[in-house]
């Protein structure tokens, strides 16, 4: 158990030290205007650099991505059918198919889905 510590101590001893000698011993310097500034071919920006980002495309990747990871989930489940309880198993699926129509339900009630406005 001490030997634990005395080792994370001083892993975390060497690993600060690397750290703050990066800090000290690096080129950049944080008050240079041209690496703030965004790269135009040479002139400056007339206007901001960064548009103004729709709220409804990141929803939409928000969802794909939460009924992906279901859907990466479920796949495994339909291995195991066969050497697993059967009731167990259809209630398990039964029970996480619900979770995932109630929340399509849900954004579906809530207008995240609709395109038209």
């Amino acid at each position: 158990m001490m030997i634990t510590l005395i080792t994370i101590m001083i892993c975390m001893t060497l690993s600060t030290i690397m750290i703050l000698m990066s800090l000290l011993l690096s080129k950049k310097t944080t008050l240079d205007r041209e690496k703030k500034s965004p790269f135009e071919c040479g002139f400056d920006p007339k206007s901001s650099a960064r548009l103004p980002f729709s709220l409804r495309f990141f929803l939409v990747a928000v969802i794909f991505l939460i009924f992906d990871v279901e859907i990466a989930l479920i796949m495994p489940a339909m291995i195991i059918q066969y050497s697993s309880n059967s009731i167990s198993w259809m209630s398990t699926m039964m029970f996480f198919i619900f979770i995932l129509l109630a929340g399509l339900y849900h954004e579906w009630n809530q207008g995240a889905l609709q395109w038209t406005e």
